[in-house]
């Protein structure tokens, strides 16, 4: 049974309202490729006139001209909107800000690099119209991208089911859908650092993939290094849970265990054999390791106290600077 609302309009009461699907492309440097994104939610959208849709474009400070592209995009499609940031915060950010504009039914995330399979739009959104699922996320058996993105994305992962309570064989990607109802629990987030996939799993537990097979990449080259990779995972390790400082204090705790058997170990032996001589490597490698481990809970604990301050200082998420194009509402 799909899940369909009954509308009380001006023709007739018990008129099936028209579905709103709410794609959001986060676009950096892609010039080339946005437009025939865009194109291909078209095409794709023309097979199932009982829906309607809209798209949202969010230049993420693009050093192109890709914001030349959204605002010709936006000026001859009434379903386009095109949102300028003052400055670039990321993927996660450009995402949310599209969540604040978006107001369909469901809401599609999805890349400006054509690499999400758009033509399997449908097989995404089955697991929500037959309401099993509030979020369906694409899950690729191979991935097209480089070994380090792959090995970034191995950590995200891991670190999701240690501190999100992940199911291990759900799998995050660039391609998803969620209800309406779960874009408005994301939205209440308000601190500046979003993780839209801890998110997502603080609203429902009621995710699951669809599997289907990634593009390769036609136009342009990837922009996710090193320094955004680690943000990410910083956001994920710190936003949505304390265990990070819980696995600090049972380390100090283990430390300081170990530390009281080894004094008494030491004093012990000296006293049995006064002439030995207290070893100077091992001393040093015992400073040496328990310093390290110090001062990485100490950077750990500051992490969260950074996160804090900044947070407290009310820091925004994004910054609109101009939106093109009329937001498309539910009538």
């Amino acid at each position: 049974m799909t899940d369909d609302r009954k509308l009380t309009t001006e023709h007739g009461a018990g008129e099936t309202a028209q579905k709103l699907i709410s794609f959001i492309i986060p676009c950096y440097a892609s010039e080339g490729s946005v437009a025939l994104v865009m194109q291909e939610i078209r095409d794709v959208m023309a097979t199932r006139p009982e829906f309607d849709y809209q798209i949202i474009a969010v230049n993420d400070c693009s050093p192109d001209g890709v914001m030349e592209v959204l605002k010709r995009e936006a000026a001859r499609d009434p379903r386009v909107l095109a949102i300028d940031l003052a400055r670039n915060g990321g993927r996660h950010n450009a995402l949310l800000c599209g969540c604040h504009y978006a107001d369909g039914d469901y809401v599609v995330f999805i890349d400006d690099d054509q690499q999400c399979p758009a033509d399997r739009l449908w097989d995404l959104m089955e697991p929500l119209l037959t309401g099993d699922y509030d979020v369906a996320i694409a899950k690729y058996p191979k991935k097209t991208q480089s070994g380090f993105k792959n090995f970034g994305s191995a950590v995200n992962d891991a670190v999701a089911t240690w501190l999100l309570g992940k199911d291990p064989d759900l799998k995050f990607s660039n391609f998803s859908v969620m209800k309406r109802f779960v874009k408005d629990e994301v939205i209440k987030y308000t601190n500046p650092y979003p993780y839209l996939s801890g998110l997502m799993l603080r609203a429902t537990r009621r995710v699951t993939n669809v599997v289907m097979e990634e593009r390769e990449r036609a136009i342009g080259v990837g922009h996710y290094n090193f320094r955004k990779s680690f943000s990410l995972w910083m956001n994920s390790f710190t936003a949505f849970s304390v265990k990070p400082l819980r696995f600090a204090t049972m380390c100090g705790i283990l430390f300081a265990f170990l530390g009281a058997i080894m004094t008494v170990y030491v004093v012990v032996r000296k006293l049995l054999i006064p002439t030995i001589a207290i070893g100077y490597s091992s001393t040093m490698a015992i400073i040496l390791f328990t310093g390290g481990m110090i001062m990485f809970m100490l950077g750990l604990i500051g992490e969260y106290i950074g996160r804090i301050y900044i947070s407290l200082n009310n820091s925004p998420q994004f910054v609109v600077r101009e939106v093109y194009g009329e937001r498309k509402k539910r009538t």
